[in-house]
């Protein structure tokens, strides 16, 4: 699995007032006792232009350039933080 974030990475999803949904899905997935990669993508959501340019991978797997995105094993895509956190509390690893 590939988790796209922005260059905040897996940080913030502890941070006071407003988690960071690239942190807040990290935890989940993390939580879940799933292994991940981490690609990140340039831009931020708040500063004009500065995604132009720095995210057409995830304009090719979603159709749209919202991060955080995780890509499945089998090819699929769930979006945004509240998805991948509903995601992952449902498909949870199996401690062996």
């Amino acid at each position: 699995m590939v988790l796209y974030t922005c260059p905040a990475r897996t940080h913030g999803a502890n941070a006071p007032l407003i988690a960071h949904p690239c942190g807040v899905a990290a935890q989940a997935l993390d939580r879940a006792g799933h292994d991940y990669t981490v690609k990140t993508v340039g831009g931020f959501k708040n500063v004009p232009l500065s995604r132009r340019g720095k995210r057409e991978e995830i304009i090719a797997l979603t159709g749209q350039q919202d991060v955080p995105v995780l890509l499945l094993d089998d090819g699929g895509t769930v979006q945004g933080s509240g998805a991948i956190v509903a995601w992952a509390a449902g498909h949870a690893v199996a401690a062996s």
